[in-house]
This record gives structure tokens, C-alpha cells and sequence, in this order.
């Protein structure tokens, strides 16, 4: 079985800047809330205040934002969650 590579690195900067490599898409958007797709099929969110989108290369995976970052988690929506909809 072949093993693809599914790395990717996260930068916080003051919790006023985000560097993400390993990016595929940006799933969605707001100015408190930002999901990306990263390779491999995770999920990555950033929440926050006020954020910007200040770059996004789809060819280099990488992506960049500012404002105010309170949290970055992984993951979708909880086992609880799917089964008690």
C-alpha cells in the first residue's frame, strides 16, 4: 500500500497572524470563524475576530490570515453530533 504525505505546519504570530501550509481549500469563511481542507481530507478551524484572508495558493497549499485568533481546532462535527442530529 502506498503512503501519501499529509503534512502540514501551522504559524500563530501574537495570535494576530496565521500561516498554514499543507492547505487544499477554504471550505468557509467569516470574520469570526475560517475552515480549511488540508490534505489528506482533515479539517482545520480558526476562530476569532475581525478576520482577513491575506493569502491563499492553492498550487502551494499555503494560506495566511490576520486579526484577532482566539483558538485553532481540528476535526469535523463530533460522533454525538452525527448520530443525534
Amino acid at each position: 500500500m502506498q503512503e501519501t504525505t499529509t503534512t502540514h505546519s501551522v504559524t500563530l504570530e501574537q495570535r494576530k497572524n496565521i500561516a498554514v501550509s499543507g492547505v487544499e481549500s477554504v471550505i468557509a469563511f467569516s470574520e469570526s470563524k475560517i475552515t480549511l481542507a488540508l490534505i489528506g481530507g482533515e479539517k482545520m478551524h480558526c476562530s476569532g475576530a475581525e478576520l482577513k484572508i491575506t493569502g491563499f495558493s492553492k498550487t502551494n497549499g499555503t494560506f495566511t490570515a490576520s486579526g484577532k485568533i482566539f483558538g485553532v481546532s481540528y476535526g469535523g462535527k463530533g460522533f454525538a453530533s452525527k448520530i443525534f442530529k
